[in-house]
């Protein structure tokens, strides 16, 4: 499956989350204050809660309803009571717009 266009770097608020669904595929995409975009599955595996309506915060991004922070490099839940990781997808800029694959996950 070839990257797809989610939306330009300029549309995203730094350090805010914000979801798109890719080919069936829900994701948070976030742009944080270095101007580094992540592209990770939008969906807590502790609660099948979205996660773009959390919080980021350093290199995290939290789930609104309990809590688990996950690292938006690798996917990992750092915090309690999420144990298993969300995928990590590829993000690609190309001309100021920001493209996933939604098949292509970030080995970790």
């Amino acid at each position: 499956m070839a990257s797809v266009r989610v939306c330009g770097v300029d549309d995203l608020a730094v350090n805010q989350a914000s979801r798109f669904v890719v080919e069936g595929v829900p994701i948070a995409v976030v742009k944080d204050a270095a101007g580094d975009v992540f592209a990770i599955g939008d969906t807590c595996t502790h609660g099948d809660i979205s996660l773009a309506e959390g919080f980021v915060e350093d290199d995290t991004l939290e789930c609104w309803a309990h809590g688990s922070k996950f690292s938006l490099r690798t996917g990992k839940p750092l915090t309690l009571p999420a144990y298993e990781p969300v995928p990590v997808y590829q993000v690609t800029i190309e001309g100021g717009d920001v493209l996933i694959d939604p098949s292509a996950t970030v080995a970790v």
